[in-house]
């Protein structure tokens, strides 16, 4: 397996609108953590009339930068890749203000009430990825579609389930780019997290991403992937041989979750293994479903997994 060749940005430029290509200009909100990296990252396209993907979190710093950026051009479209807290918010607050209608595949799927995999999410683990249930999208969008245009832009959609069930990827065609949200980030693997996100979704869509001829990923945490076929073949091989070391931890008689992260990621930060063991359930979840491991009891975060 290949390393996945993770690209890092030197540093944050906050509050300020930096033109990161001829169409798109990036606005950093000054969220860091361990799980934004620098922060999110909202893209403005175009020039005189134009589209913002992923308004972000609501930080007054964050609302003030955008507003002056935004100051004397024409708002078209307000994309979104999915509902987390660190990309969503601020729509509400941007569509108020210039009356641009807001574009996503969906709302945020709610749970049909299985508490042991939600409350596991939330049981002492901050994924720095809680949930803006109250974002309800103007326009439902679907794969293909063309989202919005202006002067010298289109904007598509494309449909990446697997981090969240909603997740959305969009495409500017003039540039051949490709913005990401949180499907494909340059600096890290993605947390896919049951029961809203889903492994199998999540490797098809990858497939789906590396099938297209995309110049520049642009992530909404992280620099740009500019070598996006040889990136994705190594974030794929990656997801494939974490699905491999699950399996091979099943069969050697490592049957809960917890054991299986301590071994699997040893290497990784302990404050990193709770969000580890979302990905690790997810995984256990395709691979029961595929007829490979059995489960003693309901799939879960505590249920004991077996061969078969």
């Amino acid at each position: 397996m290949s390393a996945i060749p993770f690209v890092s940005l030197d540093a944050a430029r906050y509050g300020e609108a930096v033109q990161v290509s001829p169409l798109v200009r990036r606005v950093i909100a000054n969220n860091p953590s361990k799980y934004t990296y620098f922060g999110t990252g909202t893209y403005i396209i175009g020039h005189d009339d134009v589209a913002v993907i992923d308004p972000g979190p609501l930080l007054d710093e964050h609302r003030d930068a955008l507003a002056a950026a935004l100051d004397g051009v024409r708002v078209r479209a307000i994309l979104v890749t999915h509902c987390h807290s660190d990309h969503s918010p601020l729509a509400a607050w941007l569509h108020d203000t210039t009356g641009a209608p807001t574009f996503a595949f969906g709302p945020h799927r709610t749970s049909e009430g299985d508490s042991e995999m939600d409350a596991t999410i939330e049981d002492g683990v901050t994924l720095e990825e809680t949930t803006d249930t109250d974002f309800v999208p103007d326009v439902h969008v679907g794969d293909g579609e063309v989202v919005a245009m202006g002067s010298g832009w289109t904007m598509h959609a494309v449909y990446t389930p697997g981090h969240t069930s909603n997740h959305m990827c969009f495409a500017l065609d003039e540039e051949r780019a490709l913005f990401t949200g949180d499907h494909v980030m340059g600096w890290s693997t993605t947390v896919v997290s049951p029961p809203d996100g889903d492994m199998r979704d999540y490797i098809e869509s990858l497939r789906k991403v590396m099938g297209r001829d995309d110049a520049t990923l642009w992530p909404t945490h992280g620099a740009p992937v500019t070598s996006p076929k040889p990136f994705l073949e190594a974030f794929l091989d990656h997801r494939l041989d974490r699905e491999a070391q699950v399996l091979r931890a099943v069969r050697s008689g490592l049957s809960d979750i917890d054991a299986m992260v301590k071994v699997m990621y040893a290497d990784v930060r302990e404050e990193l293994h709770k969000a580890a063991a979302r990905s690790v359930l997810s995984h256990l979840i395709k691979l029961a479903d595929d007829g490979v491991v059995s489960v003693d009891g309901k799939v879960g975060p505590t249920a004991k997994y077996l061969p078969t």
